[in-house]
């Protein structure tokens, strides 16, 4: 899984989120409410928390989750942590290779006609890290 800290970064390089069964996210509240409620990984399920269209936009509904006193939140307020398999399909006709090392994983990608590696030990930091310099050579 990609670190908080990345997410956020996708994110505010204009990485667009459409929840899906599956997505996994974290609360990003204003500072008034506790730390240990955005270290807590949600994931989207119709049984416990569900994307609802609104006028405003889009809020995960959390049903039946009586631990949290929160009834819903708005993607504003939530952390997009996309899976692997996300992140490599987002990386479109960039994506060149996923190489195994001994120690870590390389992802090869092609942009604009420049071959660049991006290694990691998780598979996944290593695909966020190409996304986003993809994103943001495409500003």
């Amino acid at each position: 899984m990609i670190t908080r800290e990345l997410a956020v970064a996708l994110r505010d390089s204009g990485l667009v989120w459409h929840p899906a069964e599956g997505d996994r996210f974290q609360l990003d509240l204003p500072d008034e409410v506790e730390r240990e409620a955005e270290a807590e990984v949600f994931t989207v399920s119709e049984m416990t928390i569900e994307a609802r269209q609104t006028p405003s936009g889009t809020d995960l509904a959390f049903n039946g989750t009586t631990e949290w006193a929160l009834d819903a939140v708005t993607l504003a307020e939530a952390v997009w942590l996309p899976r692997e398999d996300q992140l490599r399909e987002l990386l479109r006709g960039t994506f060149r290779a996923l190489v195994r090392l001994e120690d870590a994983f390389r992802v090869e990608v092609e942009i604009g006609g420049d071959m660049i590696a991006f290694e990691h030990p998780d598979p996944s930091e290593a695909y966020g890290r190409a996304l986003l310099e993809l994103i943001s050579r495409s500003h």
